[in-house]
């Protein structure tokens, strides 16, 4: 299950890279080159979303068939530090789920942000060459 987040991370990371260079001033001779970069990988990152909902179905599952550790003497102390460790994990899994989700609604929306001041820009160019 290792490979599973490794790539999640991987998108979070590409992700969060493609959000930093949309979102930096003093880029405007790239911005136009940018955001059809990023236009054109919102479809493919669009897979991130479901794939999120399945590592946490997971991350459930792993959670209502844990061992249970209910009477002070039930669990050894290798078991117990077991047990914790998958929580450690789990909550560490969490919100890689949710940084990833973040991340691509803030990449959609700043993407379409940026594409409609392009988009007016342009057109306030049209209209102040026609005076």
């Amino acid at each position: 299950m290792a490979l599973e987040w490794v790539v999640l991370s991987y998108a979070t990371g590409a992700e969060a890279v493609m959000l930093l260079l949309l979102t930096l001033p003093g880029l405007d001779g790239l911005r136009k080159g940018l955001v059809a970069v990023t236009r054109s990988a919102l479809k493919p990152l669009l897979s991130v979303v479901p794939f999120c909902l399945f590592l946490l179905m997971d991350i459930y599952w792993k959670y209502e068939m844990r061992p249970t550790c209910g009477e002070e003497h039930a669990c050894t102390p290798s078991e117990y530090l077991r047990h914790q460790k998958s929580v450690m994990k789990s909550q560490r899994n969490a919100l890689l789920i949710a940084a990833a989700l973040v991340f691509y609604w803030l990449l959609f929306s700043v993407t379409n942000l940026v594409l409609r001041h392009q988009q007016l820009s342009q057109r306030l160019e049209k209209l102040k060459n026609q005076d």
